[in-house]
């Protein structure tokens, strides 16, 4: 485990976070550096080059620091506890509230995706929001971390639901929430559009990076049916621009925000 301290200007906490997250940290602690400056000590599995940083923010400085023999996993589901988004009540096994209405049952590990972050929050404020319209149908989750999303489309009556993923511990992470919470996934380790065939969902989401959204248009883009629905997060404002031009083919998406956060929503024709 290697540790690094990113220190920046408050205003470009977000997009350093995401450049980190984009880098492949495992985990990042953020602290104040001074008034207007912000600390980030980001945890990677081996050493790694941080020049993407330098290259797209001023006032950037990152310097590698000691870190202790610490079981990081076991701190953070210390501090985690049940909230609230949207309709849904997420909470950790330990800390399982008496109402079920909404419930997903979350156990924090290494896979991304607790709910706690915008990109997750507004995927599945989108899951909501479609179930309310119409049946999700068959829904492919693409990157799916812990399996969270996946869970939650299943939980909304999803008919059919697919997680995707290149990692194999995101793979038996999304098993691990299936059975927490009493549903029924199927799990495929694959990249992006992988082996699925054209037209084969009601619902595809896909909650990754602005550069994966992009280098993986052509394929996401096939996936849904001519009247589905294809949500993209994972994305500042400042990539909008980047993705939008990608999937320019499907029209003029619904934009949706949280923060310095946002989602791409790509509704198919109404017959």
């Amino acid at each position: 485990m290697r540790a690094y301290r990113v220190t920046v200007p408050e205003l470009h906490e977000d997009m350093a976070t995401a450049l980190l997250w984009e880098a492949g940290t495992a985990g990042i602690e953020v602290g104040a550096a001074s008034e207007d400056r912000v600390s980030l000590l980001a945890y990677f599995e081996e050493d790694v080059a941080l020049d993407l940083l330098r290259g797209r923010l001023d006032g950037v400085t990152i310097e590698p620091v000691p870190i202790p023999d610490v079981d990081w996993v076991a701190r953070f589901r210390e501090s985690f506890r049940a909230f609230r988004v949207g309709g849904f009540l997420i909470a950790p096994p330990w800390d399982r509230p008496l109402e079920d209405e909404g419930l997903l049952l979350v156990d924090p590990g290494r896979a991304f995706g607790t709910g706690t972050h915008e990109t997750t929050r507004l995927c599945l404020g989108a899951l909501e929001d479609r179930a309310r319209r119409r049946p999700l149908g068959r829904v492919l989750d693409v990157g799916t971390g812990t399996g969270i999303l996946a869970v939650a489309a299943a939980r909304l009556g999803a008919a059919f639901v697919v997680a995707s993923d290149t990692d194999p511990e995101a793979i038996a992470s999304s098993a691990h929430h299936a059975g927490l919470n009493r549903v029924t996934l199927h799990l495929m380790r694959c990249d992006g559009a992988g082996p699925f065939p054209p037209a084969s969902f009601d619902l595809v989401l896909a909650n990754l990076t602005a550069p994966l959204l992009v280098a993986h248009a052509p394929g996401l883009a096939r996936l849904r049916t001519p009247r589905g629905t294809l949500v993209l997060s994972g994305l500042l404002e400042t990539d909008l621009g980047d993705v939008q031009g990608a999937y320019a083919d499907l029209g003029p998406p619904e934009v949706c925000r949280d923060g310095e956060w946002a989602a791409l929503l790509y509704e198919g024709a109404a017959p």
